[in-house]
């Protein structure tokens, strides 16, 4: 793993020192993880994962199978989770993962989500309500809206109807269904159990 280490460090473009310090690691601990002195603990792959743009998986060395660049929207099975309902918009594995979404009203109830990383939404259909900190903001078809989501945010649809938006997060190794709705369990729909 060592080598890998250093090699995604270089890929990024990054010092010793920079990785180091954007990892919250020191200098000297890094450099000892890429010459294998020593073995870093899972939180340490995390932060690691994050500062590279890549995966645990990638920093391990385990290779992804080539992935396709494109994905059909036929093609793509939906994963419900707390009446939220989720379809893959990119390729799995990558440090930036893009969904379809579809928000019910009133499912969420009071949950307010905080977490490393970015978000980055545009509404597709319906009317989206967005609390970022204190701001409330109501977003419409063709709005988007792209913040840290260390803010505490909340997404609710405003329509009896529901909303549909794209989203992309950068929070790495997530599971579809903790995005939006803490660590719900969600499960997979096929084509023929959706009405």
């Amino acid at each position: 793993m060592a080598p890998q280490l250093r090699a995604l460090r270089r890929r990024a473009s990054l010092t010793l020192e920079a990785a180091a310090a954007a990892a919250q690691l020191s200098p000297a601990h890094l450099s000892r993880l890429e010459t294998g002195q020593r073995q870093p603990s899972l939180p340490m792959l995390l932060a690691l994962a994050r500062t590279y743009g890549t995966t645990v998986s990638e920093l391990l060395g385990e290779r992804v199978a080539d992935r396709d660049a494109v994905l059909r929207g036929d093609a793509q099975d939906a994963t419900e989770a707390g009446g939220w309902t989720y379809r893959q918009a990119g390729a799995p594995g990558r440090g930036m993962q893009a969904l379809r979404v579809w928000v019910p009203h009133g499912v969420q109830g009071d949950l307010v989500r905080v977490h490393p990383g970015e978000e980055w939404l545009y509404v597709l259909t319906g009317t989206l309500r967005l609390r970022l900190g204190d701001a409330a903001h109501l977003l419409r078809p063709g709005d988007s809206a792209h913040f840290d989501s260390l803010t505490p945010h909340r997404i609710t649809a405003a329509d009896h109807a529901g909303a549909e938006l794209l989203f992309v997060h950068t929070l790495l190794q997530s599971p579809t269904a903790a995005l939006c709705l803490g660590t719900a369990v969600g499960h997979r729909i096929t084509g023929s159990e959706e009405t």
